[in-house]
């Protein structure tokens, strides 16, 4: 992190946190946060779904939700961006405040609850932004109010998966009511099964990716991997905002919402590993969850991820991490023998299981 980073941090630190989110997403478009570029190397490439990424160093969603800022972040050192949740309708979310630092503990905790401008602003947006070597996804979600919501997710991949390099169903956050029910198997199976009809629709192919909690049993996860991989999914985002609180020290730990950050790592690692095992290398994962590092990363990797995402650690160490963990990645690669990512994948699964 350098100076100005540094000093951008401590000013945005001083502000409530929603506002210091909009302001970061104003300086990014406005071109006053310093940019590392893509970061590549042989050992970094990654296929991830038949995707081709510089580096396995993602973008959560959440961060950029209506696809403002994509020609900064495509050039601040990630491999692939994901942006949104979109509703097919534009909703407000839920009351402010409704972001909370947890410093102490180096997380986050957020109720959000799909704010976002709508299908038709964002879609237009991805449509305007130029494909380059560094893909851009879009994150599906269902309008609150929704009598349909498997309908608001097909709806959303109609309007905008001609404009994007992959789509994530999100059943697994924890600020839309009963959001969480449909990753059982009989509802998650016809979502997707309406998703695949839209996607066969469209004109290219585009990998869809499904978003998993980490509040889920042994049992739950073995049923996802099973529904996942009979309706073609392409890989599994692992996972999404926590709803335990165990451990935690902040005066904002008692807030309503999804805890991300450090003291997710340890559960949504497990998680990965026990996906893992459950799809025995046939659906490529991404590790989501408390990664604040490049051992964080490479930890994620041995676990049996293909890709991480970062977010809640850019809060508290700035967007530069994502090059910091890319660089960091390759020389733990290089350093354990490793000539690619893919190589690494898996390594070290049975630590975690």
């Amino acid at each position: 992190m350098n100076a100005v980073e540094r000093l951008g941090l401590c000013a945005l630190h001083r502000m409530d946190p929603e506002r210091a989110h909009g302001l970061s997403l104003r300086a990014l478009r406005a071109g006053l946060v310093p940019l590392a570029g893509v970061v590549s190397g042989p050992r970094l490439a990654v296929d991830l779904a038949g995707l081709r990424l510089p580096n396995p160093v993602g973008l959560a969603a959440g961060y950029d939700k209506n696809a403002v800022a994509l020609a900064a972040l495509t050039r601040a050192g990630f491999g692939f961006v994901e942006v949104g949740a979109a509703t097919p309708r534009p909703q407000p979310g839920n009351p402010r405040p409704r972001l909370f630092r947890l410093t102490e503990d180096r997380a986050v905790i957020n109720r959000f609850g799909f704010n976002n401008e709508g299908a038709a602003a964002i879609g237009a947006r991805l449509a305007a932004h130029p494909r380059g070597t560094v893909p851009v996804g879009l994150n599906l979600g269902a309008n609150k109010d929704s009598a349909d919501r498997a309908g608001d997710f097909a709806a959303v991949l109609a309007s905008c998966g001609p404009h994007v390099d992959f789509a994530t169903v999100n059943v697994s956050s924890p600020n839309t009511e009963r959001l969480r029910d449909l990753q059982g198997r009989a509802a998650l199976a016809a979502l997707l099964a309406r998703v695949m009809e839209v996607r066969a629709g469209l004109a290219r192919r585009v990998p869809v990716f499904l978003k998993i909690a980490p509040d889920l049993t042994g049992d739950e996860i073995a049923e996802i991997a099973e529904v996942a991989l009979d309706a073609g999914v392409d890989a599994i985002i692992a996972t999404n905002t926590t709803l335990s609180r165990e451990g935690l020290k902040s005066a904002s730990r008692d807030q309503a919402g999804g805890l991300s950050g450090a003291p997710l790592f340890e559960k949504s690692t497990r998680v990965l590993a026990q996906l893992s095992a459950a799809t025995g290398g046939r659906l490529p994962l991404v590790g989501v969850g408390g990664i604040g590092s490049a051992a964080d990363a490479y930890a994620k990797i041995r676990a049996g991820a293909s890709a991480v995402q970062l977010y809640s650690a850019l809060v508290y160490q700035g967007l530069s991490l994502a090059a910091d963990v890319g660089r960091g990645l390759d020389a733990a690669l290089a350093r354990d023998g490793f000539d690619s990512v893919a190589q690494a994948v898996g390594s070290g699964r049975g630590d975690w299981l």
